[in-house]
């Protein structure tokens, strides 16, 4: 009796094997030999053979997998390659028909022009899952051939470019979704191609089945989840500008920390007289610390005396610059630095605030930077008068000259500057915004000041700022000044 009741189990293992999906098996979607069995649903002739490549072209237009299997637990690999102004979307776990406007399942952004301040919610790249988790720094740029790589399991998503782990997902049990895109969860379904602008070519495609996953615990609590999914429905950039590798913080923990809390980083070292970059050569030593990581570069900007150390070719190899105020030479020639308590000279209120609003305006136009960092930021003395010592005519002329040279006003997490008050009146009058820690522990937080200041001040998408395209860059248009400005 017990031997026959193990051939039952036994044969009901086989049998069960046998209905699941064939694992480890590597379907092939395009080799170059055929379009077939994609067929266009929309715009066919968007998407032509040319010798061994799939190019899409002149969309809008979407290519749908019909194979006759469908897609659940899998990794899927494909080389591809962009030109200028391209934007395209592979969906998975799609039903049949495929409708873009349904939403169902996910999509993968293949996108590699550089980010622009005008069309935000298009400024995620390669690697993003549309609307939940979005990347904003190129790993590769158009007209190179590279490798997406999307895995998908149980409730997790990740991607790589050329190798590289650039997103993470965890769906919660019970995730938050807009209204228009319920239907954004993992299930099982087909796979899509779809353009929307621009040229995108493909050379191979190929699935590799998987067994079914495991749900994975979140790796953060479900408000904040919730946060940062609104923020990319809505387009919304959710970038900290201002990260330092101090307080133990290596670039690999930074890195991971983006990808479990879906907050992209710009790690930057601070550049000046006695710091860690002080010329050309310890700038070049810096960026091969950092080449090929999912980050922007950012070059903190310290003192007055880095345009002296500085070639702008140099200074252009940053993704964007930024700098503060807190350092400047009074009119008695003593150097100040606003955060030390013993190297700042206040013998008069006012007086000093008349200077520190010189000052402001004497960096700002002067040297060639995007962001104004710390902005508003007073000596510890001064802190608990800061709503009156930043009196409408003082802030009416910083805001000016950031508003004269295009620098972008950060909202900074660390200090909690500047005042709501102070950021809607940069508001009004048209300013950019970004956000930054400043972190000097290894703890990055969560950017809490920033994202209160969203709703307090009524920010929008398009009020943010992203780093300019190469050409554009401050230094290459303004160059460095003759002089020391402060």
């Amino acid at each position: 009796m017990k031997r026959d009741w193990m051939v039952v189990v036994a044969a009901a293992v086989v049998l069960l094997g046998s209905c699941r999906p064939e694992v480890g098996k590597v379907e092939t979607l395009f080799d170059g030999t055929g379009i077939e069995p994609w067929r266009a649903e929309a715009a066919p002739g968007t998407f032509q053979l040319e010798g061994n490549e799939l190019v899409c072209s002149g969309g809008p237009g979407t290519l749908v997998w019909e194979g006759g299997r469908t897609f659940r637990d899998f990794v899927l690999e494909a080389e591809l390659k962009t030109e200028p102004g391209a934007f395209a979307l592979f969906h998975f776990h799609q039903a049949r028909p495929f409708d873009a406007r349904v939403s169902q399942g996910y999509a993968v952004v293949v996108a590699n022009t550089p980010c622009t301040m005008e069309e935000p919610a298009l400024a995620m790249k390669s690697g993003s899952l549309y609307g939940v988790r979005h990347v904003y720094f190129p790993m590769v740029r158009d007209g190179e051939w590279f490798r997406l790589k999307v895995r998908v399991s149980g409730n997790q998503a990740e991607t790589w470019i050329n190798g590289v782990r650039v997103m993470e997902y965890i769906q919660p049990a019970q995730p938050w979704r807009g209204e228009e895109n319920a239907g954004r969860l993992f299930s099982e379904g087909t796979v899509a191609l779809q353009l929307t602008s621009g040229t995108m070519r493909m050379k191979s495609c190929r699935v590799e089945l998987l067994p079914p996953g495991e749900a994975l615990p979140l790796r953060v609590d479900e408000a904040w989840d919730a946060t940062v999914t609104r923020m990319m429905e809505e387009g919304f950039p959710l970038i900290d500008f201002h990260t330092h590798l101090k307080g133990g913080l290596t670039i690999e923990q930074a890195i991971e920390n983006a990808q479990r809390l879906g907050i992209n980083y710009g790690i930057a070292p601070n550049c000046g007289l006695k710091f860690p970059v002080t010329n050309d050569v310890s700038l070049a030593a810096y960026m091969d610390t950092v080449a090929g990581k999912p980050i922007f570069r950012g070059m903190q900007a310290e003192g007055r005396e880095w345009i002296t150390l500085f070639s702008p070719g140099a200074v252009a190899r940053f993704d964007y610059v930024f700098t503060d105020a807190l350092t400047f030479t009074d009119a008695r020639g003593r150097r100040n630095r606003l955060w030390i308590p013993e190297e700042v000279w206040v013998e008069d209120k006012e007086q000093f605030m008349d200077q520190l609003v010189g000052k402001i305006e004497a960096i700002m136009s002067q040297e060639p930077v995007d962001i104004y960092v710390n902005p508003t930021l007073l000596p510890d003395a001064l802190m608990p008068d800061y709503d009156r010592l930043w009196t409408p005519e003082r802030v009416a002329r910083v805001i000016r000259v950031l508003k004269e040279n295009g620098i972008a006003l950060e909202i900074n997490a660390r200090y909690r500057v500047p005042s709501a008050a102070i950021i809607k009146a940069a508001r009004e009058a048209g300013l950019r915004f970004s956000f930054g820690t400043n972190n000097a522990a290894a703890d990055l937080g969560q950017l809490e000041y920033c994202l209160q200041m969203i709703d307090s001040c009524g920010l929008t998408p398009r009020e943010m700022f992203l780093p300019p395209v190469h050409e554009k860059k401050p230094v290459l248009i303004k160059g460095l000044p003759d002089k020391i400005t402060g």
